[in-house]
């Protein structure tokens, strides 16, 4: 017999539900979202399983970003809820949302809110559980950062080259050079004029981006005079106009700087973890997949045993196409779901799109795909890639095999 209990999650408050395999309830409570809460909600499913009593506890909460995470961990960890079979589900709320649509003449309350995780619990067929060990959760707490920063280094980027305009509206018209270089911002940073580069000696300009740039231009005359092409051709600001450019471009380079940094530091430790995770080695064995995808996927899958085969890794990533049937009818063109972890999804697509530059069979693969439909092609050739890349991870990272191009890879069932 299982004992179910269905846990409402709020930032202040756990709002449990406990259920018998008939439906029943048996008990309801609530208590705060805090260690001595959790420790009490922990006392009285311990004795509610007692009672019944329970071969087997399964609890659910809803994935609601960081409220959900430390009492699913908790419950997970506790030794007297492991000695009685536990197991804890974290749900997506999409999926939460569907159920209740079948009890649309109920109210919306909290206690409700429980009922419905904890009925959801007794219908089954929840695959995924949140059992991920100490490592993974360290290096998605560590890949998820990374993903923050990398997409504010790009705004920010973006922001910097609006306000370049400002200041130098043919600069990336006539320099072929990278704006982002060391000496170029250098240059920027020093908030000459633009009379004042237009004026400059050829010579002491490049001598200039020779010096900031340590060496790494291979024609620094040539960059030195593309960029005063560049400043004479650009309108002119007044004073204080400029002034503010200068300061706002200044403010800018800092922050671009300050989160190149921190991403070094992250890359550190992202590969100090993986060298403790086998797995790593089988995703970096295929062409394509460096440190920072290997790291992503692994993060946000965890112990691959987690999930009954590639299938579930795939809805896990939301890389599922609805199948819609009827009679004799079986529609061609499907929507993929919309639910899933769009972390996974995001460095399964990103990895596909590598791993087909560099290996033959993905691709031929993605080639195919691309040539099928006449309207958005890269965007449904590379998602269906990244479908065929799960299937790849699923038996590696399960096998703990190495990827050789052009040998098959088997499954412990083929």
């Amino acid at each position: 017999m299982k004992l179910f209990v269905g846990i409402d999650v709020s930032s202040e408050e756990l709002e449990a539900c406990f259920m018998d395999p008939e439906g029943d309830t048996l008990e309801t409570l609530k208590v705060e979202n805090n260690l001595h809460g959790a420790s009490h909600l922990r006392d009285r499913i311990v004795a509610a399983a007692d009672k019944l009593p329970a071969s087997e506890i399964h609890i659910g909460l809803e994935a609601t970003s960081v409220y959900s995470w430390h009492p699913a961990m908790y419950l997970h960890e506790d030794a007297s809820l492991q000695e009685r079979k536990t197991k804890v589900f974290t749900i997506n709320p999409k999926l939460i949302n569907k159920f209740r649509e079948a009890y649309a003449d109920m109210d919306k309350t909290d206690r409700i809110d429980a009922w419905i995780i904890a009925e959801r619990l007794r219908f089954g067929r929840l695959t995924t559980t949140i059992v991920m060990q100490e490592q993974y959760i360290a290096l998605q707490r560590l890949t998820r950062m990374r993903y923050h920063l990398v997409h504010n280094l790009t705004r920010e980027k973006q922001y910097f080259l609006q306000n370049l305009f400002y200041k130098c509206n043919a600069f990336r018209s006539e320099v072929d050079s990278s704006v982002f270089g060391h000496a170029i911002m250098e240059m920027l940073s020093e908030k000459f004029s633009l009379d004042e580069i237009a004026d400059m000696e050829v010579a002491d300009l490049a001598d200039y981006l020779k010096e900031k740039g340590k060496n790494r231009f291979p024609d620094p005359e040539h960059v030195a005079r593309c960029i005063q092409k560049a400043a004479r051709a650009s309108y002119r600001l007044s004073k204080v106009v400029e002034d503010s450019i200068d300061l706002v471009l200044g403010t800018s380079i800092q922050a671009i700087r300050s989160i190149q940094s921190q991403l070094k530091e992250l890359d550190k430790a992202i590969e100090r973890i993986l060298a403790g995770i086998p797995g790593a080695q089988c995703l970096r064995s295929i062409p394509g997949i460096d440190r920072v995808y290997a790291a992503g996927i692994l993060a946000e899958i965890g112990d691959i045993e987690r999930f009954s085969d590639q299938a579930a890794v795939a809805k896990y990533a939301g890389l599922t196409w609805r199948k819609h049937q009827s009679g004799g009818f079986e529609a061609e063109d499907t929507k993929r779901i919309r639910s899933g972890n769009r972390f996974l999804r995001y460095y399964l697509v990103e990895a596909a799109n590598s791993v087909k530059n560099r290996d033959p069979e993905f691709g031929e693969y993605y080639r195919k795909k691309y040539n099928e439909v006449p309207k958005h092609q890269h965007k449904r050739a590379l998602v269906l890639t990244a479908r065929k890349l799960v299937r790849l991870v699923d038996v590696l990272l399960r096998n703990g095999q190495l990827y050789t191009p052009g040998r098959k890879v088997t499954t412990a069932k083929d």
